[in-house]
């Protein structure tokens, strides 16, 4: 169905423009001495809202032709232009003779000669513009729907992009993991069927907060409380933990986003240093942005721990993808013996934010 006419409102408006296109007419002729100004009126208007209809068509006609070949439709228009022209001409001429068989519009044959290059132009020149306008608004409407599958494909890589980075990171942790079960095992069984326990613990929130696209800071804050709680099977007194998030528990972040910071604070940081130190994360929430901090201690002379590289990467690419390469960062430093990684996130508040039991 023609757009126009797909709605009473969008029917009653172009009907009304017609009408006032329709007085222009007919003060023409009637300036032009061809009829009096009723005659003109009584002329003119209803053939002009039969000609909207006509004009109707030059929709159809601009789907023909393509924003590539615009000489096609340059030439498609004036074709159409010309023809429907002609057509109001013939209408004219028998409505002419309707109103002067009544008496309304005396002057016959020689009036409708008098008016006839005027209404041919006028008729022309008005399909052109309605040519012209369908046109544009299809092109203008390609445009948005090219736009629009555009943006949806760009949504549909984002999501694929952060699913292969979550894909990336639980393995990183598992590898981590194991290798400290695996440490345990024959130092301290008991110890490492703790850790078994409290991994199993950790994987089944992860499970089911991973899957969503962000989850209250209070809930990831657990999750790396619960990772640290693994490790400190291992390392003992060695590692402590101290967590305040403030009233920024509430702000949405992507899930898992702290994991791989948490991982490096004890795989690059206490298990290098002999007396352990405190894995330190501090959450402030300010007007627009979010900041959260993971340090710990680092000795300077010590050796590197092995890894997979892919830490501080996956996180870099996990905010570049959920917010943009301008809107979130992460940075990292080492100085006076701490290492301190931190996030900068933009303010995405929960307004019913719950823990994880």
């Amino acid at each position: 169905m023609h757009p126009i006419l797909s709605r009473p409102s969008r029917f009653a408006a172009y009907v009304a423009i017609w009408v006032l296109l329709g007085a222009a007419l007919a003060s023409l002729l009637a300036l032009q001495h061809v009829f009096a100004w009723p005659a003109a009126a009584a002329f003119a208007l209803p053939l002009a809202v039969a000609f909207g209809f006509v004009c109707l068509s030059a929709y159809y006609g601009s789907h023909v032709s393509t924003q590539d070949d615009l000489p096609r439709a340059v030439v498609t228009a004036v074709a159409a232009a010309f023809i429907s022209s002609g057509v109001w001409l013939l209408l004219a001429r028998g409505w002419l003779a309707v109103l002067g068989s009544i008496g309304r519009a005396p002057g016959g044959a020689a009036s409708f000669r008098q008016a006839a290059p005027t209404l041919f132009w006028f008729g022309f020149l008005l399909y052109l513009l309605a040519f012209a306008v369908s046109f544009l608004s299809r092109t203008f409407e390609a445009a948005r729907q090219a736009e629009r599958r555009g943006l949806e494909l760009q949504v549909l890589a984002r999501e694929a992009e952060l699913r292969a980075l979550r894909s990336q990171l639980d393995p990183h942790f598992l590898f981590n993991s194991l290798q400290s079960i695996s440490a345990l095992t024959a130092a301290d069984p008991s110890g490492a069927r703790r850790m078994c326990l409290l991994l199993a613990d950790f994987l089944r929130d992860t499970l089911t907060l991973g899957a969503m696209p962000r989850i209250p800071l209070r809930r990831e804050l657990l999750l790396a409380q619960r990772y640290l709680e693994v490790e400190q099977v291992r390392f003992g007194g060695r590692l402590r933990v101290e967590i305040d998030a403030g009233r920024a528990g509430d702000c949405l972040v992507p899930p898992l986003i702290l994991q791989p910071l948490v991982e490096n604070a004890v795989t690059h940081g206490i298990a290098h240093v002999l007396d352990g130190g405190v894995v330190r994360i501090r959450a402030a929430a300010g007007a627009r942005r979010l900041v959260v901090s993971v340090e710990n201690p680092v000795d300077r002379d010590g050796p590197r721990g092995k890894g997979t590289g892919v830490g501080l990467s996956n996180v870099r690419e996990r905010l570049r993808a959920a917010y943009g390469p301008m809107e979130a960062r992460l940075d990292a430093s080492a100085t006076d013996g701490a290492f301190r990684a931190q996030l900068e996130l933009p303010i995405e508040a929960a307004a019913d934010a719950g823990t994880p039991q």
